[in-house]
């Protein structure tokens, strides 16, 4: 908190007064003059009011009372369930000190305290409570042991401020004087190098240093003794001193900071000075736009401060890199993989103890969760050689950190498992170390068995990797093959005995520890057991018993492999042949389908006909010859999920059955839709250009009825950029098909209209992604959404379709700060009744977990979990093979199937079939795939004269 220029002339002249009279109880008064000249809030109204307004505002006073009592009670058992309740923290600690409890609000801040790191608003806030109440010698101390923890939280500019400030009102103590220097240096150390608050600091030291010189100086008219002469020169050496530690520093305002050494100095300015000012200035220069893009950057600023760090880590400045770190993890202290960045630079550059464990401690307090930090944390106070009592106490407390995956808890026994090992001395046959080792291999296989697996449901080892570790130490450490294999039989006992390379593991570990018995012993049972692959298995048992068995132990060997794989084989014959009947099922039910389906539309075409739905025969004409007999393809819809399917209109519009137009219809009115349909249909259709698909977007899913396609649509997308044309697609009839191409003039503004993606419009989703044709890329894919784990965003089910975004966002803001919701629907637009809501951080989203599962929500029981979908299954490329042997490709029609042009214009009475059993759908013949092996031949091309002839030869 940088005090106005006003604050800062009162607050000079304080100094002087208080370096002058030396007295604590000067020092006392000027600086809670100094708090009182700070705003505290709106001043108590005074007066007196009538009888009956005090009764009422008693009267509310003690609803409002005991309203704050029954949320204190109810915040402080809340807290005794969950200790790491972040914001029940902060709720509590508000009302205590909002109805005055100082005794209450001291021991609700000191229990946070020892769980979490304090932002620097919570620091300043108790400070300032415990100042006030600071009027003893005794209880000054505490306050210092107050500062003291408030400045190991964060480097807060404005905490060390007020430290160096409070410490001055105790320099009337013996050595005061020198105490307030002492934190001062230390305030400068670990902020003076911050570009934007630094000076701040360097400006305090010098006012108190100028405020001692004016208690040095003689009174006026008097001599100076050689002692005050020389008290003087030392303390001007003292303020030149930091005029030039400053100057070779890049602060903002530096220029302002040079003038007034140029004021004060009596003598020309070195120019040494002159050099560092200058080299800082260019420094400066360096730092403004990172600094510009920190302040013009909202919350919570990650990438700029990415970018400054990598800036600092070029000039390789350890203190700048370390400072700019920290002024990182201030405003995103919730970040594991920034606390790990930095860990792992402090680790590996500075290595200094104090300095390294400090952070580290910080990081696990703030993200408690991640199981990474914690590892970290074990590692560097091992390599610090911190006491063994501390690091099992550290790992306990970790244990107790409330991880989100059960493969944590493996991981962080194995790192303290890994850590014990290291200290036992295994030239011992026994030690106290060894004996803590075994004990706490059996802890782990305990604690994961007991406690993990209640809580997940799995132990999250399954392929017991702590067993097997402890089994190694056993064999290759303590030479005790026994207990291997004792723990190798409870291995092979959880479920492991079906796979190959646990038994190969086990026999690997005999091979080196072990003897050829036990060897033989375990490749035969491996032989027995195996089932995912059994011929490995068999083959390390022959190579065996070929290099060291006898006769009689090759031909056990051989009989034994022989008959397992004739059983193992047998068995794949037999499941190849169920999964084979299966399969048949599935074309057999298949081919049901497309049956009922062509008996369906065969009826309801049989159906329009007989309600007179046939063409019409022009009079005019020349008998049969003027008849024209349409072939109405069945309009289709657009398949997908969002994704891009290059749909290339490519087909001719017929005029007439000779190339004549058909018989004129007789004028009739028409409403403006059916005369849009009308010119669409009438309107030659335009071929998609592949070359433009990088400026090209595909959007879809749009509604059917929506009336000018190209206006609604230019409207949308004209933010994105210039938008060069919009090719609606249209169906024969003219009707909209809900899809369209959009072109843009700049490829960087199809870019951004994928942003548009899912956009509703007109009640459905739309759906934009990128022009590619998938006939080339059958692989492409779309999905704008991550599939794999996020921590930090929520999966909800089971809410009710009638939930908006805005309700269920005032449901989750509770729990932490809600950066996104996204409410999943279908190709309509409707709900599902599900969503995935996005938190700031993960501490926030697990603590949403466990207040939010189960909750009810207009009477929806909802189911909440950490978002985690399971792997998308991909088509069976066997069944996808197995199919395509029966299709007809699919460039034989083109890329959108049989074309209008192509179907048959022969009258079906005058149809030959090439093959009687085949069943017509449509009026086409379909050959069976027993016969369709081969492309369809193209019929022979007849003039209009041949096609006569053979209609007047029938």
């Amino acid at each position: 908190r940088r005090r106005r220029p006003a604050e800062r002339g009162c607050l000079r002249r304080e100094l002087h007064k208080m370096a002058a009279a030396g007295a604590e109880a000067t020092a006392v008064a000027a600086v809670e003059e100094e708090e009182k000249r700070l705003p505290e809030g709106d001043p108590e109204s005074g007066g007196d009011s009538d009888d009956e307004g005090d009764s009422d505002s008693s009267g509310d006073g003690e609803d409002e009372e005991k309203e704050n009592e029954a949320e204190i009670q109810r915040l402080e058992e809340q807290l005794s369930i969950n200790a790491f309740d972040y914001n029940c923290h902060l709720d509590l600690i508000k009302l205590l000190r909002q109805e005055g409890e100082l005794v209450k609000l001291r021991r609700a801040r000191q229990k946070m305290s020892e769980l979490f790191p304090l932002t620097e608003e919570i620091w300043l806030d108790w400070l300032k409570d415990e100042i006030k109440m600071a009027s003893e010698s005794s209880e000054r101390d505490k306050v210092y042991e107050l500062f003291e923890r408030a400045v190991k939280d964060y480097i807060c500019p404005e905490i060390w401020l007020e430290y160096a400030q409070y410490s001055i009102g105790g320099i009337g103590q013996e050595g005061g004087i020198e105490k307030v220097r002492s934190i001062f240096e230390r305030a400068l150390t670990a902020v003076g190098l911050h570009v934007t608050k630094g000076t701040a600091l360097w400006e305090a030291y010098r006012e108190f240093e100028n405020a001692i010189l004016e208690t040095a100086q003689p009174a006026p008219g008097s001599v100076p003794s050689p002692e005050q002469q020389q008290m003087l020169c030392s303390q001007l050496e003292k303020i030149d001193t930091l005029f030039r530690r400053q100057l070779g520093i890049p602060l903002l305002d530096m220029e302002a900071s040079f003038a007034e050494y140029e004021e004060w100095s009596e003598d020309p300015i070195p120019e040494t000075t002159i050099k560092n000012y200058k080299k800082a200035l260019q420094q400066l220069e360096k730092c403004k736009p990172y600094e510009e893009a920190l302040l013009g950057a909202e919350t919570p600023k990650l990438a700029e401060y990415q970018a400054y760090i990598d800036f600092e880590m070029k000039g390789g400045d350890p203190a700048r890199i370390q400072l700019i770190y920290e002024r990182a993890l201030a405003e995103n202290c919730l970040v594991p993989d920034l606390w790990a960045r930095y860990n792992q630079y402090l680790d590996r550059q500075l290595k200094v103890k104090e300095l390294v464990l400090s952070a580290h401690d910080r990081a696990v307090r703030n993200c408690p969760w991640t199981v990474g930090l914690w590892i970290r944390y074990l590692l560097a106070m091992e390599r610090h050689r911190v006491d063994h009592g501390v690091i099992s106490e550290m790992f306990e407390k970790a244990l107790n950190a409330g991880f989100i995956q059960a493969t944590d808890y493996v991981e962080i026994w194995q790192a303290y498992l890994d850590y014990l090992r290291r200290r036992v001395d295994f030239t011992q046959d026994s030690s106290k170390e060894l004996e803590e080792l075994r004990s706490a291999f059996a802890r782990a296989v305990e604690y994961l068995k007991q406690e993990v697996e209640e809580r997940f449901s799995e132990s999250g080892d399954p392929s017991c990797t702590i067993m097997q570790n402890w089994a190694r130490v056993e064999a290759r450490l303590c030479n005790n093959m026994q207990k291997a294999r004792e723990l190798w039989d409870h291995i092979m006992t959880k479920g492991n005995a079906k796979y190959a390379n646990m038994w190969l593991e086990y026999y690997n570990l005999e091979r080196a520890h072990g003897d050829t018995q036990h060897c033989r012993k375990a490749l035969h049972r491996a032989v027995q057991c195996t089932s995912d692959y059994p011929e490995h298995v068999c083959e390390v048992l022959l190579t065996l018993e070929r290099i060291e068995g006898t006769l009689e132990d090759w031909d056990a060997a051989v009989q034994k492999t022989e008959n397992r794989l004739a059983r193992v084989n047998e068995q794949r014959a037999k499941a190849a042949e169920k999964e084979a009947a299966l399969a048949k099922q599935e074309e057999e039910k298949a081919e049901q389908r497309k049956q009922a389906r062509a008996e369906k539309k065969a009826s309801k075409k049989a159906k329009k006909i007989r309600i007179g739905d046939k063409r019409k025969v022009d009079d005019d004409d020349e008998g049969e010859w003027g008849q024209e007999e349409e072939a109405e393809q069945p309009s289709k819809r657009h398949k997908g999920d969002g994704d891009s399917v290059l749909v290339v209109e490519d087909m001719e519009v017929e005029t007439g059955l000779f190339g004549r137009s058909g018989p004129e219809k007789p004028d009739r009115p028409a409403n403006p839709k059916e005369k849009a349909s009308t010119s669409r249909k009438d309107m030659p259709k335009v071929l998609h250009d592949s070359s433009k698909d990088s400026v090209t977007v595909f959007v879809s899913n749009l509604s059917y009825t929506m009336a000018d396609p190209e206006v609604k649509l230019k409207e949308l997308f004209e933010s994105c950029g210039e938008v060069a044309e919009i090719r609606p697609v249209f169906s024969n009839k003219g009707t909209f098909r809900g899809y369209c191409y959009v072109e843009f003039k700049e490829e960087k503004s199809a870019l951004q209209a994928l942003g548009l993606d899912r956009k509703v419009v007109e009640g459905r989703p739309m759906f934009v992604s990128p022009c590619v044709d998938k006939n080339k890329n059958p692989d492409f894919k779309v999905f704008r959404y991550s599939t794999t784990l996020e921590k930090h965003k929520l999966f909800i089910s089971g809410l009710p379709f009638s939930c908006t975004k805005e309700e269920l966002e005032d449901v989750c803001k509770a729990h932490g700060n809600v950066k996104d919701i996204r409410l999943v629907t279908n190709r309509a637009g409707k709900p599902k009744g599900l969503a995935y809501v996005e938190y700031e951080n993960e501490a926030q989203a697990s603590q949403a977990v466990l207040k939010m599962d189960g909750l009810t929500v207009k009477d929806h029981v909802i189911k909440v979990a950490i978002s985690n979908p399971p792997l998308r299954k991909l088509p069976d490329k066997g069944e996808a093979g197995r199919a395509s042997q029966f299709a007809v490709p699919r460039q034989v029609y083109g890329a959108r199937g049989k074309g209008r042009t192509q179907l048959s214009m022969m009258p079906r009475a005058l149809q030959r079939q090439s093959n009687p059993g085949a069943k017509a759908e449509n009026g086409m013949v379909q050959n069976s795939p027993a016969t369709s092996s081969k492309p369809p031949e193209e019929p022979k091309k007849m003039s209009n004269a041949d096609f006569a002839k053979m209609l007047l030869k029938k």
